[in-house]
């Protein structure tokens, strides 16, 4: 218990101590949509500060009290409204920088009981903020002897990257068990059934997953988005319930696609909401993901691409190919 509880104050501690380091400005462009603000702190948080100061105050040795101070709920609100922004906003520096602190939240929410479908949430936003320092990380100059890369899709900006990135990577383990109820979905509803791969960039395949903000199950639907849907968000939580879950998606997905006539356009949508794409578009006279990618948050610049790849990696079907299959 004592090792167990010294992870979890140790993780906790480093969480919100600091801020990151100052990046650059970005260049990105002025007409970029302003990110939404953190404007209400994360309704977890409560319950996470308190059981980690208590786990502090009761098991940590002396020579660690006297090393650390067990950040205040001020500051671990502040790490958690920091880290949403950096999402949220337009540069890939700025997220990158939260690495550090990522790793340390989630030691810390990877030892807490209970706390499992947090960490789930946490580890997926992890891989954007370490793809975010791959970005703005030089590449090493190539050898004599090693030939030269193709150039990277224009119309899919980092998706070569992500492709890259879980070249090695197994699927989850929930993913043999779960794929055929959610493809029998997908397939009812006339969607393409490759999409189902969306549950790992979402959930990691984890249908009790949750987000901070609310957002919750293998497609992560946030309260207000679920009911619209026709989905129960208490007792029961349809979001949990894998074919529900599964139906609701395929729904919302096929109107997405409806409405901007093309799959990247359409993930962008799901990520970002209808009206930030939209408005997106209209901004920039555009009509296509690649032309608006700009002037959308980092997350959303990060997440079309790792879904495609998801896509290709798991089961071959390449973006001209998915784009053709609706």
């Amino acid at each position: 218990m004592l090792r167990r509880a010294a992870i979890l104050i140790l993780g906790l501690a480093n969480i919100a101590l600091a801020d990151p380091p100052p990046t650059p400005k970005s260049d990105a462009p002025d007409s970029s949509p302003a990110p939404t603000p953190a404007s209400e702190p994360l309704p977890q948080s409560d319950a996470l500060f308190d059981l980690g100061k208590s786990l502090f105050d009761e098991f940590a040795p002396a020579e660690v009290k006297e090393q650390f101070d067990f950040p205040s709920k001020e500051q671990w609100d502040a790490f958690a409204a920091k880290l949403q922004l950096a999402l949220d906003g337009d540069s890939f520096a700025d997220l990158a920088a939260y690495e550090p602190q990522a790793r340390a939240a989630l030691v810390a929410l990877r030892t807490i009981p209970g706390y499992e479908d947090y960490a789930t949430w946490l580890e997926a936003r992890l891989e954007l903020i370490t793809a975010a320092k791959q970005i703005t990380e030089p590449s090493p100059p190539p050898t004599p002897d090693q030939p030269k890369p193709p150039a990277p899709r224009a119309d899919l900006p980092q998706y070569d990257l992500w492709l890259q990135r879980l070249r090695a990577s197994s699927a989850p383990a929930n993913a043999a068990q779960l794929i055929p109820i959610l493809i029998e979905q997908f397939s009812a509803f006339g969607s393409p059934r490759e999409l189902v791969w969306l549950a790992e960039v979402e959930s990691t395949f984890n249908p009790n997953a949750r987000s901070p903000s609310g957002a919750r199950g293998l497609f992560q639907f946030m309260p207000a988005t679920a009911k619209g849907l026709g989905l129960s968000t208490w007792m029961p939580d349809d979001r949990t319930d894998p074919k529900k879950s599964a139906g609701a998606a395929a729904r919302l997905l096929n109107r997405l696609y409806s409405r901007f006539g093309d799959w990247p356009l359409a993930l962008a949508a799901y990520n970002a909401g209808e009206g930030r794409v939209s408005r997106a578009l209209t901004a920039r006279k555009a009509k296509t993901f690649a032309e608006i990618a700009p002037a959308l948050s980092v997350e959303t610049r990060l997440y079309v691409p790792k879904v495609f790849a998801t896509i290709s990696h798991r089961t071959g079907v390449t973006p001209e190919k998915l784009s053709t299959s609706n």
